[in-house]
């Protein structure tokens, strides 16, 4: 009976030992962080462009106030687009990323 408990325990702590990265799953996990912030900064980019033409609403607000947080909101919008997919700017710049540093996507 305490070879089946010491078989059972050696295996739940087997499973419960995450499993080591190598040095390529480091590799792509850092790909994918650079190309969404990529996408993400691109998105910006294109909602300041876009948001720069808009007049201000003096009912809700104006003033200098307005202009830092129209950037902020932009760079709120833009994170959470990359994020949720994206526009399909981050997967060939994470492709780029990793052929660069000669990893199998």
């Amino acid at each position: 009976m305490t070879g089946k408990l010491d078989s059972l325990t050696a295996l739940q702590a087997q499973q419960a030992t995450p499993k080591a990265f190598t040095r390529e799953d480091r590799i792509r996990a850092q790909a994918r962080d650079v190309a969404e912030s990529f996408e993400s900064m691109f998105l910006a980019q294109m909602f300041e462009f876009m948001s720069s033409g808009l007049e201000v609403d003096p009912t809700f607000g104006g003033g200098p106030g307005e202009k830092a947080f129209r950037s902020l909101l932009n760079n709120e919008y833009a994170n959470g687009i990359a994020k949720a997919g994206g526009i399909g700017v981050a997967d060939p710049v994470y492709r780029e990323i990793l052929k660069l540093q000669e990893v199998d996507p």
